[in-house]
């Protein structure tokens, strides 16, 4: 490894100006290197500095923060002194960024072959002749199927995974020496994700690229970095090897983080870190992490810890780092509470429904007929029961969010019927529901930037349903709004902000607390905690267990965080290409997992474990279409039977308790060959 460093941050403090003028701190006094070659991850709670570090490191910085003190660099070049031209040559070329929100690097209105080449026309030295087959070099080195329809399309033709894959070889397109990636797998399936992360360790290997790689998902950090930086408030407190930092952290606050991750062996809730961070500049002089730690002294609250250089190679920001040993492993954790399915009066009743995003053309309108195309969902029936949880999971395109979107009002099923309660059929489209009904039905988006008004603050955004459903006002209203920012972890301090001035996660928040400002009866979750740091995750998990006890609170909850959906779930349904192919109660499809297709999410799963890779069972493969006849999941199964599986269409095999799968292969061979596959359940995703 070159000794010199590609990317190097010296002592850089950066800050925004507080009304009364006086400048708050964000980033404190950080120093980081990057070699080539090297991958380090950046990890830490929502608002801690990550994502503005690594876009300080490319001499970005976003509105209203400001340099202090320190600087930046790559290669040689002083990221804050470069001249604009000079800056722009380098970004997206020999240093590129993937963001956390893949819509935010794609055009919406362009297609994806034009924006391809417009990334190789600013960022290559490839002559015009050259494009089109880079172009399509590119889809396939991000393993996407198909690259001539792909280069078709618009962004809103792809699903979340395959956008991404597509932000990825924009940012490749300049073969830049350096990657910048912030969230770049938030909200992709286990499946997508194990295999992205395989193929940024190939490039890193390959060609060397240095990475710097921002993450709250430290399995992803453990299968990608070789050294881990912790930030907190703004600050490094703890920096090594991901062996030593993930294995045996020696803060706190580290420690707290990896009690916080939900197990995909473990049915019940993980405990959050108490409290939260100091908002900007109110550390105070003695330790940041003081009020929450539970091995604090008098000297932490004097005296702000150095960071001290450790004989292994670490280096920690903690006075009693010899005492982190002392801390449990695994945070108290709570009991989720769980409902007998059917045990109540219904909540919701899916009935046999159709969804299709395929628009008739013209001819089919004139004669009145649908599109001959599949159904994009198909003849789903699910009955959810008063106060029961079901964990929708598939692998984006697999028809989660659009099942939640049509129960919402959002889409217009081709057929079936959505029945709300004992006996009431909701209406088809959300502009014929009643305002009860409204109310009663809350979704909340994955993207937090879909469901917020950019131009209103946090206090204007949860008015509107403390306003429209009871009528609040005054101090009524505003000490409403303050309870739901506390029950999400946020503060009262929260209210004046505009959306462009939170991190992905704490807009989130807000989100969901908005969804619950209405006293929702039944809470639609489409990958709500997707972008929350695990321990703000902890406590997001935690209230809507709350919620579910005290109020009776029902959830469809889609996520591809197979860890969190067990923790919060009775049942589980599977889903492939809109087909359901498994569900039943949660700890039985955990323990035993019957069919094929389940099998290859659990095995995709990562825990924070260095050096143990995934069991990847599927091809890396995204389908565009379900197969015409036979199993939906036919050309990916590692156990298919030849022509049965692709001429017929599998018959249901249900257990007792409610335990259903389609399959043609007997349940007890799957159970066993599948159990050769798996480890145990105590050590699920890794062989």
């Amino acid at each position: 490894m070159n000794t010199d460093p590609l990317i190097r941050v010296e002592n850089l403090t950066v800050g925004f100006a507080s009304r009364a003028g006086a400048m708050l701190p964000v980033l404190r006094n950080i120093d980081l290197t990057v070699h080539r070659g090297e991958a380090v991850g950046l990890v830490g709670e929502s608002g801690s500095g990550k994502s503005t570090l690594a876009l300080a490191a490319m001499g970005y910085l976003k509105t209203g923060l400001k340099v202090m003190g320190g600087t930046a660099h790559f290669r040689e070049h002083d990221m804050f002194a470069l001249a604009r031209p000079a800056l722009e040559q380098l970004r997206g070329g020999k240093i590129a960024l993937i963001p956390q929100n893949s819509g935010q690097s794609l055009t919406p209105t362009i297609r994806i072959g034009r924006q391809l080449t417009e990334a190789l026309r600013l960022h290559s030295q490839l002559p015009a002749t050259d494009h089109a087959r880079r172009v399509v070099e590119l889809l396939k080195q991000v393993r996407l199927p198909e690259p001539g329809v792909i280069l078709q399309r618009y962004p809103h033709e792809l699903s979340g995974g395959q956008q991404q894959r597509v932000a990825i070889a924009m940012a490749l397109a300049g073969e830049p020496d350096a990657l910048l990636l912030d969230e770049p797998t938030t909200g992709l399936d286990v499946t997508t994700q194990a295999h992205i992360l395989e193929l940024l360790r190939e490039l890193n290997q390959q060609t060397g690229t240095a990475m710097l790689y921002v993450s709250h998902d430290l399995g992803a950090i453990a299968r990608v970095c070789d050294r881990v930086v912790v930030l907190y408030a703004g600050e490094v407190v703890l920096e090594g090897s991901t062996r030593q930092v993930l294995l045996d952290p020696v803060h706190p606050y580290a420690k707290g983080l990896l009690a916080s991750i939900p197990k995909i062996s473990d049915p019940r809730l993980p405990a959050a870190l108490a409290g939260r961070p100091p908002a900007p500049g109110g550390a105070g002089d003695g330790c940041a992490f003081v009020s929450r730690c539970a091995i604090a002294e008098d000297r932490c609250r004097q005296g702000r810890p150095e960071l001290l250089s450790l004989p292994s190679g670490e280096r920690t920001r903690c006075h009693f780092h010899d005492k982190t040993a002392l801390l449990p492993s695994a945070g108290a954790t709570t009991a989720t509470v769980r409902t007998a399915a059917g045990a109540d009066s219904p909540a919701l009743v899916l009935d046999e429904l159709c969804i299709s995003y395929a628009r008739p053309s013209l001819l089919d309108q004139l004669l009145g007929r649908r599109p001959n195309v599949p159904h994009t969902v198909d003849r789903i029936a699910v009955r959810v029961a008063r106060g029961e949880t079901i964990g929708l999971v598939g692998e984006s395109g697999s028809g989660k969010s659009t099942i939640l979107k049509a129960v919402a009002g959002l889409l217009t099923p081709v057929s079936g019927s959505i029945e709300f309660g004992q006996d009431e059929v909701l209406e088809q489209n959300v502009d014929h529901r009643s305002p009860d009904h409204l109310r009663r039905i809350q979704l909340v988006f994955q993207n937090p930037d879909e469901s917020l008004n950019p131009r209103h603050t946090v206090a204007e955004i949860l008015a509107q349903p403390l306003k429209l459903y009871f009528g609040l006002a005054g101090d009524a209203l505003h000490q409403r709004s303050v309870a739901l920012l506390e029950q999400v972890r946020l503060g009262g301090h929260y209210l004046d902000r505009l959306p462009s001035q939170m991190s992905g996660g704490e807009k989130q928040r807000v989100a969901i607390a908005r969804a619950f400002a209405a006293n929702p009866d039944v809470v639609l979750c489409d990958e709500v905690t997707s972008a929350l740091d695990v321990s703000v995750q902890a406590a997001v998990l935690a209230l809507l267990n709350d919620l579910k006890r005290d109020k009776g609170t029902t959830y469809l909850f889609v996520s591809h965080d197979l860890a969190v959906v067990r923790a919060l779930s009775d049942r589980v349904a599977v889903l492939y290409q809109g087909r359901l192919c498994e569900i039943g109660p949660a700890a039985e499809v955990y323990a035993s997992p019957s069919h094929p297709y389940t099998a290859v999410l659990l095995g995709a799963v990562l825990e924070p474990v260095p050096d143990r890779p995934p069991v990847l069972l599927a091809d890396d493969v995204v389908e565009l279409a379900p197969a015409a006849k036979g199993c939906t999941f036919q050309r990916r199964c590692p156990y298919k039977l030849g022509d049965l599986c692709e001429s017929t269409l599998p018959p249901w095999q249900e257990t007792p308790s409610g335990h259903a799968i389609r399959c043609h292969i007997p349940r007890h061979e799957l159970v066993e060959r599948e159990r050769r596959q798996l480890p145990t359940a105590g050590n699920h995703g890794h062989s």
